[in-house]
């Protein structure tokens, strides 16, 4: 079974804003952070494809960077978000329970599977 990328994407992009900021490259880390966990988002869902997973984890990922950078730029309440991300994510899931999502597509096989008899 193929495991989802959004554990490695996400690591990735953490891993790129601490490097930055530790360097003192990255003057504005809400702000590149929101940025990174919206493309991750949308690089997820390119790379894995339309299926379960993919429906809650990558709308997700770019609303959890578009709330970094609202309650950063407009200075809204972190709170609203918080709220407003545990609504969408509960319907995210409700949605893919559907047996008209895809499930995750088995990875391709080089060498057909052997048959032990």
């Amino acid at each position: 079974m193929k495991r989802s990328a959004a554990l490695p994407i996400a690591l990735i992009c953490v891993g790129i804003v601490w490097l930055l900021k530790s360097a003192a490259w990255l003057p504005n880390t809400p702000t590149l952070l929101a940025l990174l966990l919206f493309a991750a988002g949308v690089l997820l869902l390119a790379l894995d494809g339309f299926n379960k997973s993919t429906l809650v984890t990558s709308p997700m990922l770019a609303y959890a960077g578009a709330s970094i950078y609202a309650i950063d730029q407009l200075a809204l309440k972190t709170s609203h978000f918080v709220a407003l991300g545990m609504v969408l994510l509960g319907v995210l899931m409700l949605i893919a329970r559907g047996d008209r999502i895809p499930e995750r597509r088995e990875p391709y096989r080089r060498m057909p599977p052997q048959n032990k008899d």
